[in-house]
């Protein structure tokens, strides 16, 4: 399964199962927090543009606590 999210800057995003188990895998701490991943790219509060075409889209979680989610504009 995988969902897909559209960034404000018009990008489709996917984020797929297997993409999702490897996020979890090396960060167990985003565990039942896909639901806010998907947010953080739908509506940020800041996106920063990093180098090679990289989108990082921030969203404060709570209060203090931010997510960071990072994307190309043009996968390969």
């Amino acid at each position: 399964m995988q969902d897909i999210a559209k960034s404000k800057t018009g990008i489709s995003v996917r984020l797929t199962d297997e993409r999702w188990t490897h996020i979890v895998e090396e960060h167990s701490e985003m565990a039942g927090l896909r639901h806010e991943v998907l947010e953080a790219i739908t509506d940020p509060s800041m996106i920063l543009e990093g180098r090679y075409g990289v989108l990082i889209d921030v969203r404060e979680i709570a209060e203090g606590k931010y997510l960071v989610v990072i994307y190309t504009r043009n996968p390969q």
